[in-house]
């Protein structure tokens, strides 16, 4: 039985234990810190849960792509809340309000009855974003074909551009970017694709994962567990071992040597080059890994409501002061905050009342670089007078937009940049880790294979982030030590 070492216990690491012990592999997954789960974790303050980065998925409803996903992954035990199918997101731009309702021909007829004169070219815009979505990984093992010309086209456009190819008025253009805080885009650079799969991916359907993200890694580790695998936490890598040829193990900062056949690494790039010093590394690509850029970090205020005191919303809020979303993390001091995106907790399916809430808002991590140097609980009382300051402006801002929010909160707590690396290991606390840009091609993406050939990458920053992005990054990795027929084979059986 090949001996496979995973690095990392986040949605790529736990996903591609699940498939390669499932299918036979003696799988080991070692996490550093004492949480499982990476972007999945979830804490407890005050005696509320909030989640720290799986917030919601899509397309998630019986017979859609995550639905089948789940079910692969025995994950039919993970309880799921629907967020409001006429509005799943609401985008507030100049004190007007616009809802994302889930299908396409809801969509086509909210917007339309938004913005009348661009009916037609909003059919056109759900064709071609059904048509890039249809071509990815997921959806190739899912369906019939895959349109390889579209997906490889609109990795070199940039969102803005093919929007005004599309459209005329310039609000509509905004409004169908109002939730770009999901995957961090950046004007002329993020590619059309992106923001494709994305608004494909929750039209279909949108959820929230009643009880918090983190029952998804607990079900995928029980399951592994279950099969004869490990995960173990507390378990920093401090090297990954090789010969002349391959990687042979890693070592622990423990100094516990773990020999393995396979190593699949899905922490960030930078934090793998750190593990490696063998010569099978070329120094082109490490300059290359190394010159990556990244998606912006964030502030987030994590707020406990009084009992009965704030209903709750069933609906994903993108608030911004002026007409345009853009450029967000392009902000002075006296701008910040420009915008943010504010959600419920779901505690339980039919929620009258929320418990707690989370607050986001870019933050660039030069803002908090002078704490750098300290550790968790340790930054000192100017880092705490900072965090406060950020938290008052945001809980005055989402005041504008929702009155009764000051008063409705009972304690709050907020994280940085800073706490996100320390957490997740991301580069500069990036919320999405490696950003998609089209001006560096395929130097700036990550591959799932290097020049150790039994050394693969999975993980958020192979191919995108969120659960339908990781997934794809599992698959296309697991691929490489399981038939991409045998996957699809298991799929099907699992749906029928």
């Amino acid at each position: 039985m090949s001996k496979v070492i995973i690095i990392g216990s986040g949605f790529g690491g736990l996903s591609c234990g699940y498939i390669l012990q499932k299918n036979g592999y003696d799988v080991t997954i070692l996490e550093q810190g004492m949480q499982i789960g990476g972007c999945l974790q979830c804490f407890f303050r005050n005696g509320v849960k909030f989640e720290t980065g799986m917030h919601f998925i899509g397309s998630a409803a019986k017979g859609q792509t995550m639905h089948r996903m789940m079910n692969f992954l025995g994950l039919t035990n993970v309880r799921l809340s629907a967020l409001d199918p006429q509005g799943y997101d609401t985008i507030a731009l100049a004190g007007e309000h616009f809802r994302f309702p889930n299908g396409r021909e809801a969509f086509i007829e909210q917007m339309s009855g938004y913005f009348p004169k661009e009916q037609d070219n909003l059919r056109r815009y759900m064709d071609l974003v059904n048509r890039i979505a249809s071509a990815s990984t997921l959806n190739s093992l899912t369906s019939a074909e895959r349109d390889l010309a579209a997906n490889t086209e609109y990795q070199t456009r940039s969102i803005n551009q093919v929007l005004e190819e599309y459209f005329h008025d310039e609000m509509l253009r905004n409004v169908l970017v109002g939730n770009l805080p999901l995957y961090a885009a950046e004007w002329d650079k993020t590619p059309f694709s992106q923001h494709a799969f994305i608004m494909d991916f929750y039209n279909q359907s949108a959820f929230r994962i009643v009880g918090g993200s983190d029952a998804i890694a607990h079900s995928l580790t029980n399951s592994i567990h279950e099969m004869g695998g490990q995960v173990l936490t507390g378990k920093k890598i401090c090297h990954i071992s090789c010969n002349n040829t391959q990687a042979i193990g890693v070592e622990t900062a423990d100094e516990c040597f773990l020999p393995a056949d396979y190593v699949i690494s899905t922490v960030h790039p930078a934090r793998l080059l750190e593990m490696l010093d063998t010569r099978l590394i070329r120094p082109a690509f490490r300059n290359r890994l190394a010159g990556i850029s990244n998606t912006v970090g964030c502030f987030s205020l994590y707020v406990k409501f009084r009992e009965n005191a704030m209903p709750y919303m069933n609906t994903n809020y993108y608030g911004y002061r002026t007409s345009k979303p853009w450029n967000c993390e392009r902000y002075s001091r006296n701008e910040w905050p420009k915008g943010f995106l504010y959600m419920h907790m779901c505690h339980e399916d039919g929620a009258r009342y929320a418990r707690s809430g989370v607050v986001l808002s870019y933050m660039n991590m030069e803002d908090v670089a002078k704490w750098k140097e300290t550790t968790v609980g340790h930054r000192g009382s100017d880092y705490e007078d900072f965090k406060r300051c950020c938290a008052e402006r945001l809980i005055e801002e989402v005041e504008k937009h929702h009155p009764g929010f000051a008063s409705a909160i009972e304690c709050y707590n907020t994280s940085t940049p800073l706490t996100y690396l320390n957490y997740t290991g991301t580069e500069d606390g990036s919320m999405y880790g490696v950003a998609k840009d089209i001006s560096s091609g395929p130097a700036g993406r990550v591959p799932y294979r290097t020049k150790i050939p039994n050394l693969l990458l999975a993980g958020q920053n192979v191919n995108s982030h969120g659960m339908m992005g990781v997934l794809v990054g599992t698959i296309v990795t697991c691929s490489e030590l399981i038939s991409a027929k045998k996957l699809q084979e298991q799929i099907e059986a699992k749906d029928n």
